[in-house]
């Protein structure tokens, strides 16, 4: 960072200036904005600058423990504590004096003590006025003062401290030699420059590299064009950070950028040298660790030494061992666990005279070495890099150098002259080809068939030991085989379709006898509710898990393909948003369920009833939409299988302790082929309301039905309304009062009062377009689920504007769910064998 310390403020008299410095605070507060510093203004000790979001804040401090000591800087609002940028690292200012950030009329900042003295200084000089604006990315920037302009003539992403935010560099611009690099403060409480820097490696492949001193301490691992080869972790948190290395001839850099919705984030360099990745969680208001770096003795720099490869995962304490074709150069010391000494080669490479009979080895699975003693081209491709590095004798290794393309063995080459250094596994890693000579690849080809057989040889002693173990085992059999014969006969009973396959369900199979423990002999006091399937009852399992087990009743009409839908599918899907199949059992004429327990029950027992739905303000109900939007979309595109629900509706969406919702009920549920897009059924079962018109009258079903049911129970969650609307006459049911609340431009009102408090108005309006948008009657005007979710998260997105739904009759919503089968006609239409749940 540019500074002129201890020196008298320029150009001015000492007595002038300690006029002015005295007149500094009276006149503050016209010379600055809430983020801005004006041409000829200040701030003053007491006084801050907030960026116009107010995510960031200026203005002076002191560390804690030493209030002697006033440092100016920039820290996080919601984190006074978590100092982002300090401008006098070096030259503290006394708490005796008041200090003030004055900015020059030639665009100078200064940062000035009461003596006179300007502790700090940018160096930007500007014949044109300027100003200072502290920016909601954290960034302090000059630019001129006149209108319009974005010139920035200083800004302090250009010198950092120990923190890089998002949009800030790390990195160098080769032409002119300036570099962005992170510098530890000396201890906790003391900003001074400590002894690690953080810099970018811009030798061979852009790297970032960690040294105390002179020493270098930790290394990234090269940019394979998606991670740093070392550092595979960062695509797990690529919902959150995008990371991006710009390499240009006036710039090599490294740039993380956040999301939309991603907490503030920050990478700190500490005192010690460990890089962290922080992201502030709002909510308990603390810096979670995302990450750290170094992770392990691994990732201490070349900890193997020359052709040595690192595993933090061996079972042994030595983590080091050479590359396949070179042993330690020093045994006694890598016997005392010293292997910095590194590794030589067995047999010398063959390689002269324009001649070799060399090979390559693949080394599967590695952050790649240092690249400082490389050659890289970008345009070539791996088969052209083996045969350069072929015919090269000082190349002893190469690899892809952008794992993005090549058809997955990756693009770009990059060559290892004389030796590799700090290589280790990570997972993720990459294919690292190191030169050995001919006679290697015969001992590697004797230790492979070794590596066959004496496993082999350890099988048939194990198998020994294991026909005594058999002998034993069979004598538990024969009292098991009455379990395992009613499990054949679930499996039987289930008969698997050909959607599913031949595969074998790993199917949990609980005795009647434990569930009538569980459930206390299904005691009235464990039921949890009841519906024309039968009853669900609360239970405690083995280890004191709590579980719902559903009991079908003999007349609920959940035949032996309802069952099966229940436990195949459930049992063969997983998503957050779905319901969780724990276990089955078949007594006699008793089939039941076995499901994770979910504290809060069904969904319509909050938005229906007065009391309860105060509990569901906006943001959760927000989430319980965007979740239902998400299991549907698992069903329909992201599963195995393409499934139709059916039976989409309140009561079937059960909500966990954290009120996230899950879809239950799989009963009715059918399975679609690979290029299957609709069917028909002359049993048309489901809820009337939530059964989209094309099933309910024709009995045709295709994932446009489930977003019908979608889009009812999204304009359920907004007006805490029933469909059928029993409450309000004037309209035969939701749809038609909220086709006409759209209609009429009062969408809004359509909103339950119990949330208004807490409801986003444009958040709710799109619910309610989107809602429109499902319950269209032409399913080809309906949006897929995909674009649903699409939708909901992505607010800027223009929708398109909706039709109007067909009303169904009214009496039709009034039919009780019995399980009865009924016939009626609809516009002339006939409605054939329907069965209302």
């Amino acid at each position: 960072m540019e500074a002129q310390t201890t020196t008298r403020f320029p150009n001015l008299p000492a007595m002038v200036f300690l006029a002015i410095l005295l007149s500094l605070r009276a006149s503050s507060a016209a010379a600055i904005s809430s983020d801005t510093i004006n041409n000829g203004g200040n701030i003053t000790d007491g006084e801050t600058l907030v960026s116009a979001g107010g995510s960031f804040t200026l203005g002076f401090f002191s560390p804690s423990g030493v209030p002697a000591k006033r440092y100016l800087g920039i820290w996080f609002t919601a984190s006074p504590d978590a100092i982002c940028w300090v401008a006098n690292r070096d030259t503290p200012l006394s708490n005796t004096t008041s200090g003030a950030l004055v900015i020059g009329t030639t665009g100078i900042l200064h940062l000035l003590d009461g003596s006179g003295q300007a502790a700090w200084s940018s160096n930007t000089t500007r014949s044109t006025p300027a100003m200072a604006q502290l920016l909601d990315t954290g960034n302090l920037v000059v630019r001129e003062q006149s209108s319009g302009s974005d010139s920035i003539l200083w800004q302090s992403f250009d010198h950092p401290s120990n923190t890089l935010l998002a949009g800030m560099r790390l990195g160098k611009n080769p032409q002119t030699g300036a570099e962005w690099s992170l510098t530890s403060w000396r201890a906790p409480n003391d900003p001074s420059p400590g002894d690690c820097r953080r810099v970018m490696d811009t030798k061979g492949l852009p790297d970032c590299v960690s040294w105390q001193g002179n020493v270098k301490k930790y290394r990234t691992g090269p940019w394979n064009g998606l991670w740093f080869s070392g550092v595979p972790e960062m695509a797990s948190y690529s919902e959150l950070f995008s990371n991006l290395v710009i390499v240009r001839a006036d710039e090599i850099a490294y740039i993380f950028n956040a999301t939309a919705d991603a907490p503030f984030s920050r990478l700190v360099l500490s005192e010690v040298g460990v890089l962290q990745r922080l992201a502030w969680d709002p909510a308990s208001r603390v810096w979670n660790t995302f990450a750290q770096a170094p992770r392990d003795v691994c990732d201490d720099y070349a900890m193997c030494g020359a052709f040595g490869l690192c595993n933090v995962n061996t079972a042994s304490t030595l983590f080091c061992s050479c590359v396949a074709g070179f042993s330690p150069v020093n045994a006694a010391q890598w016997s005392m666990r010293e292997s910095e000494g590194g590794c030589r080669r067995n047999v010398p490479l063959e390689c002269g005279n324009g001649t070799t009979t060399d090979g390559f080895m693949v080394v599967k699975g590695v952050k790649l070495p240092d690249t400082d003693n490389t050659t890289v081209d970008m345009s070539a491709t791996l088969d052209e890099c083996r045969a350069r590095c072929f015919t090269n004798c000082s190349c002893v290794a190469y690899a892809a150098a952008d794992i993005r393309a090549g058809g997955g063995a990756g693009s770009g080459c990059v060559m290892w002259m004389n030796y590799i250094v700090d290589v280790r596994y990570v997972d993720k890693g990459q294919d690292l080809y190191v030169r050995l000579a001919k006679s290697e690849f015969a001992k590697e080809k004797r230790m492979g068939v070794a590596r066959i057989v004496l496993p082999i040889l350890a099988s048939l002693l194990a198998l020994t030991a294991a026909v005594l173990y058999i002998i034993w085992i069979c004598r538990l059999r024969g009292q098991r085989r009455s379990n395992n014969m009613q499990k054949k006969e679930i499996l039987g009973y289930l008969n698997t379709s050909n959607e599913l396959g031949d595969e074998n369900l790993e199917l949990p199979f609980v005795s009647f006898g434990d569930i009538i423990t569980a459930t206390n002999n299904f005691s009235e006091a464990n039921m949890l509710g009841q519906g024309g399937f039968g009853k669900v009852y609360k239970g405690m399992l083995d280890e004191n898990k709590e579980v719902a087990i559903k009991r079908l009743g003999q007349g609920s009409g959940q035949g032996a393909e309802e069952f099966r839908n229940e436990v195949v599918l459930i049992a063969k899907l997983q998503h957050r948003n779905l319901v969780r199949l724990l276990g089955c059992c078949i007594h006699g004429d008793e089939k039941l369920l076995i499901y994770e327990y979910l504290p809060n029950k069904s969904l319509d027992s909050f938005i229906f009833d007065a009391a309860s739905k105060k509990v569901l303000d906006w943001p959760t109900r927000f989430k319980i939409i965007k979740g239902i939007s998400r299991g549907l979309l698992y069903l329909h595109r992201d599963s195995r299988l393409t499934i139709i629900h059916r039976d989409l509706k309140p009561s079937n969406i059960l909500l966990d302790a954290d009120m996230s919702p899950k879809i239950s009920d799989f009963g009715m549920a059918r399975i679609f082929g690979g290029n299957q897009h609709e069917a028909n059924t002359n049993r048309v079962v489901g809820t009337y309301g939530y059964m989209s018109p094309e099933y309910a009258m024709d009995g045709a079903f295709s994932v446009k039905s489930d977003t019908y049911s979608f889009g009812v129970i999204l304009l359920e969650i907004i007006s805490g309304s029933k469909i059928s609307l029993t409450h309000i006459t004037d309209f035969p049911n939701l749809l038609a009062y909220a086709w006409s609340l759209w209609k009429e431009g009062k969408a809004m009102n359509l909103v339950d009062s119990s949330f208004v408090g807490s409801c986003s108005p444009n958040e709710a309006f799109r619910c309610i377009h989107i809602g429109l948008l499902c319950v269209q009657d032409n399913p080809n005007s309906r949006p897929l689920m995909s674009s649903v979710v699409f939708m909901l998260e992505n607010e800027t997105i223009a929708l398109s504007v909706p039709k109007q739904p067909v009303y169904l009759s009214q009496r039709y919503f009034e039919a009780q769910e019995t399980g009865e089968n009924t016939s009626s006609s609809m516009n002339n239409m006939s409605m054939t064998v329907l069965e209302a749940r």
